[in-house]
């Protein structure tokens, strides 16, 4: 019954925020942020706590209001998005640094771009197949209920992408994208959390994690670049900077994978600190915070 609740409740929200007008749906958005962080219930009190680290000093009300009206506003867009034209995506969303990465995808060669929960990372999803005109797969995370995952799914086909399970699916999902890249997709993967919990350590904002290796890994067993995107917000629209390719480096799988990754982090932390309100972590994160809460009581 509560998995059927929620997926009833994400259908209402897909539908009405689309009925809204935009001007009151972005508002009701905004207004909807600065009462959670009023509430400053658990998730925004982790984000407080991430945004901490990128900032190195405890954020202020103005840059968690600005967080916080940024994740909304990635709702908004999500929910809206399937009905935006192809014009309207290419208003609201500006990319900067694609010309290799589309150089490659017009030769029949695959390229990866990994990138953070930044900004509006499905409007780059829509804006590669749907302006740029190149094919593109990206990976899904298996939500629960599984409607909610269908639902995803569907939406993101919607918008001209090719998605493959990260787990659960028919096909082993590093097959799956190596073939994609082996047709010439752009295969873009968001890189900063580690799900598994069996990625690479990195240092991030001078503390230790781990992110996924995934990336690393498919670059250097498919000898195919590797670029970084960023995501943030511009007034009306969502901008994309793109970099790369990352080197790869030579020698041992396994330092190659460790470096490659370490780079990524890298490029990923340089756009997080240019723009912190856009990073949408309210999850733990760094390894310290899970290990804190692994540890056991003392006793009195």
């Amino acid at each position: 019954m509560h998995e059927r609740l929620t997926e009833l409740a994400y259908l209402a929200a897909w539908r009405g925020v689309r009925l809204l007008p935009e001007s009151a749906a972005y508002a009701l958005s905004r207004r909807f942020a600065d009462r959670a962080v009023r509430k400053n219930g658990r998730g925004v009190q982790q984000l407080r706590r991430n945004l901490t680290r990128v900032v190195g000093t405890e954020p202020d009300d103005a840059l968690m209001r600005a967080s916080m009206r940024s994740y909304a506003r990635y709702w908004v867009e999500a929910f809206r998005l399937p009905s935006m034209s192809t014009a309207t995506i290419a208003s609201k969303f500006e990319m900067h640094g694609y010309e290799p990465v589309h150089e490659r995808a017009q030769q029949g060669l695959g390229s990866i771009v990994a990138l953070p929960h930044c900004g509006n990372w499905d409007f780059a999803g829509a804006w590669v197949p749907q302006i740029a005109g190149d094919p593109l797969t990206t990976v899904a995370e298996r939500l629960k209920p599984e409607g909610v995952f269908r639902r995803f799914l569907e939406f993101r086909e919607s918008l001209g992408m090719r998605i493959i399970p990260t787990s659960g699916g028919d096909r082993n999902p590093q097959a799956a994208l190596g073939e994609a890249l082996d047709d010439g997709h752009v295969v873009a993967l968001v890189a900063d959390r580690d799900l598994a919990k069996g990625g690479t350590e990195v240092e991030f904002f001078g503390e230790s994690t781990t992110f996924p290796s995934g990336p690393a890994l498919l670059a250097i067993r498919n000898r195919v670049e590797l670029f970084t995107a960023n995501i943030h917000y511009e007034h009306d629209r969502a901008v994309c900077h793109i970099t790369g390719p990352v080197d790869t480096g030579t020698g041992p799988l396994r330092d190659r994978v460790a470096l490659t990754t370490q780079r990524v982090a890298s490029a990923f932390e340089a756009g997080i600190r240019a723009h912190p309100a856009d990073w949408h972590m309210l999850q733990r994160f760094w390894t310290a915070d899970f290990e804190r809460t692994r540890a056991p009581e003392r006793s009195a």
